[in-house]
């Protein structure tokens, strides 16, 4: 037989003595100054920034639109790095038209970005249904795509030059329809620095015969040495990671210390991540680790085509008036 155990009785605690303060006293967190206010139909675009909670993601998008602006006016770098998702999302224009106003300096991306880029500026149209097509062995197979970009990884090759740079001018020469939407195409007719930044297997155009990998990886690392150079004059600047969870952050852990290593100055600068979720490699090599000497790392966190809009146009209205007016 159990035994069973006498439940042991518990009393509630005294309250009596317990130590307490004047709310006057304690520091708070929350003011009702940081409030937002309520709209007014009818207002500019500057009152609804203006009206924003002075809090947390608010306040966050506010800092980094006149960290922007700042980097503008002192004629520092503003460094974009991007997934191919802002482009199948439609921001292509609102980044070129950042590239004409001066405020993007330079335009760093993975390899997925030229087969977007490139794809939009010849039929503007991209992004096929993978789900599909992908049972019958059709995935990544159009044709036009890779001869165009393998035949620009070959002369880059050839040519010793930057892949982002021979893309940009070979769309340009073939005089696409759609150029003008083109990032490739307007860097290099605005002369933007723009590198891609290759990794062997991922894209589409990797996997036709065309394909040239020792051609893709001498162009890419060339402009992995472009990139390190922009990077070097980075401080008081702004560097940006738009939408890719993996190659970009590491790219430019890379492009960082390569350019401390080489006696670059580079410690106060702001940096930003913005994508859908916090990704830990993101965070690490973007937001935290090369902000430790003495920057500031934010992270943005929503959908692009509504966050890098909002973040466009905040940026634009905080711009000295003279700088507002564009390219």
């Amino acid at each position: 037989m159990k035994n069973h155990k006498k439940p042991r009785r518990i009393s509630p605690i005294s309250l009596e003595g317990l130590q307490t303060y004047s709310i006057s006293e304690r520091p708070s967190k929350v003011s009702a100054e940081d409030f937002s206010s309520p709209w007014v139909k009818g207002g500019s675009f500057a009152q609804w920034v203006e009206r924003l909670p002075d809090i947390l993601g608010a306040k966050d998008l506010v800092e980094v639109a006149d960290c922007i602006a700042g980097a503008v006016e002192r004629g520092r770098e503003v460094v974009l790095a991007m997934g191919a998702h802002p482009i199948k999302v439609g921001l292509s224009p609102i980044i070129i038209n950042l590239m004409e106003r001066n405020v993007i300096t330079a335009i760093a991306m993975n390899g997925a970005c030229i087969i977007h880029d490139l794809e939009i500026a010849m039929v503007g149209r991209t992004s096929e249904d993978v789900g599909a097509v992908l049972g019958e062995g059709k995935f990544g197979m159009a044709e036009e795509t890779a001869s165009v970009l393998n035949r620009a990884i070959q002369r880059a090759a050839r040519e010793d030059a930057g892949l982002g740079e021979m893309v940009g001018r070979v769309f340009l020469e073939e005089k696409f329809p759609y150029n003008n939407i083109s990032i490739l195409a307007m860097a290099h007719k605005l002369g933007v620095p723009a590198t891609v930044h290759v990794a062997i297997g991922t894209d589409i155009i990797h996997c036709h015969s065309s394909f040239d990998g020792a051609g893709a990886g001498r162009a890419s690392h060339y402009d992995f040495r472009v990139f390190t150079s922009v990077v070097a004059g980075l401080e008081g600047g702004v560097f940006i990671n738009l939408g890719s969870a993996v190659i970009m952050p590491e790219v430019f852990l890379k492009a960082i210390t390569v350019a401390r290593n080489l006696g670059h100055e580079v410690r106060k600068f702001t940096t930003v991540n913005m994508d859908f979720i916090r990704q830990y490699r993101p965070m690490t090599n973007v937001v935290h680790r090369p902000t430790q000497e003495g920057g500031k790392g934010y992270s943005l966190i929503g959908h692009h085509e509504i966050m890098f809009p909002l973040l466009a146009a905040a940026v634009i209205e905080s711009l000295p008036s003279a700088l507002k007016k564009g390219y």
